[in-house]
């Protein structure tokens, strides 16, 4: 790594290797930071959907779904919106496929993420609204991980800073920086906006940020995750007009300016517009549950146990209730009477909320959230 730019004695050093080889396997800094992101992502919505009554794992069963998706959503984002070098002159539609030599679009990880994560949601009856609000918060602390993996590759950067928080830029091929004669790396002349960490930083503030406010304002019917979007493409519509490498354009604005504008006009719509109270769950088709702690806030059943000579016990899927409902389940480990009367395959895929449940906001904070956690080579 090279430690000092010729230009400033204070500078952000760049990594001068991306990509390290284990034997015959390269080993890519930046799908370390995506792995690390997802990791973190899966645990705090794993968190947020027991304190809402999921059962523990779940969100293992829906990841399987969402994250591959996410990536060949990413893929196609970025293949729609950057065609020439797969369909143009000299292009080759085959490296479509060759995903890891980079080219993901963070717009297109969402939209497939989602689809993903409604596919198995639906599967395990769970609200799609209620993953929605539980990865609310984790999913910009991972794109802020993942934003790392740009730092290692020497990429989104803006530019021409004299700023002392000014990044150094090496000049890169295939994950490795070029060298000089004296076999030193070799800078970019100057010292450019890290924009990636702007981003980085920004989404760290959205995820403190969609964490206190549900934790106040109690938000359900997937507002968090509209917050979310909201606090997102905000940023990304400032810092995407920072950067300086190639990108398509409409009326010589960058596509993804465009794109993050529409896209936060839609979430504050839906944010306005959509109203109810948050969403719980109790498991349907199972035995009385013992009962657990009334103060804890995360579900205590644990529905992967065996018991001797029985197979797993699995939720048939989940009812939505109220609360007040909620904490007499946690409290006693009866279930209200609509869950119990509710057992036909059609009650999994209930969204709706109770129409007794209370939309009171506490300023002190959500009382049953008092311990809750508190992916694209190049983005196009």
């Amino acid at each position: 790594m090279s430690l000092a730019s010729p230009t400033s004695l204070a500078a952000i050093p760049s990594p001068s290797n991306a990509v390290w080889q284990l034997g015959p396997i390269p080993i890519r800094a930046y799908a370390l930071c995506i792995l690390a992101g997802i990791v973190v992502a899966c645990w705090v919505t794993e968190r947020r959907l027991r304190q809402r009554g999921v059962a523990p794992g779940a969100v293992l069963d829906i990841a399987v779904w969402a994250v591959p998706a996410g990536i060949i959503g990413a893929r196609i984002y970025h293949v729609i919106t950057s065609p020439a070098q797969y369909f143009g002159t000299g292009g080759d539609p085959i490296r479509v496929l060759f995903i890891h030599e980079g080219g993901l679009g963070i717009w297109g990880a969402v939209a497939g993420g989602a689809v993903g994560a409604w596919v198995g949601a639906r599967q395990l009856g769970i609200p799609f609204a209620v993953v929605a609000d539980a990865l609310a918060p984790g999913l910009p602390l991972a794109q802020a991980i993942g934003r790392l993996g740009n730092w290692f590759n020497n990429e989104l950067y803006g530019g021409r800073t004299d700023l002392p928080w000014g990044l150094e830029i090496h000049r890169m091929d295939g994950g490795q920086a070029l060298r000089d004669e004296a076999g030193q790396p070799i800078l970019e002349e100057g010292l450019y906006h890290p924009t990636f960490a702007y981003e980085l930083l920004w989404n760290v503030g959205v995820a403190a940020m969609v964490y206190l406010l549900d934790r106040k304002l109690r938000l359900g019917r997937g507002r968090a995750f509209a917050l979310y979007v909201m606090g997102y493409t905000a940023g990304r519509f400032w810092i995407e007009m920072m950067r300086t490498d190639e990108a398509n354009t409409i009326l010589g604005v960058r596509l993804n300016v465009w794109t993050a504008g529409v896209v936060f006009l839609g979430a504050l719509v839906y944010f306005l517009r959509v109203r109810g109270p948050r969403e719980y769950l109790v498991p349907i088709g199972l035995p009385t549950a013992a009962p657990s702690s009334a103060t804890s806030d995360v579900s205590q059943v644990d529905l992967s146990a065996k018991t001797a000579g029985a197979e797993q016990a699995v939720p048939e899927g989940y009812r939505v209730v109220s609360e007040e409902q909620f904490r007499h389940w946690q409290a006693t480990g009866e279930a209200p009477a609509e869950a119990a009367e509710s057992t036909e395959p059609s009650a999994r895929a209930s969204t709706g909320a109770d129409t007794d449940a209370s939309e009171d906001v506490s300023a002190d904070g959500d009382p049953a959230d008092p311990s809750s956690a508190r992916p694209t080579d190049r983005d196009s």
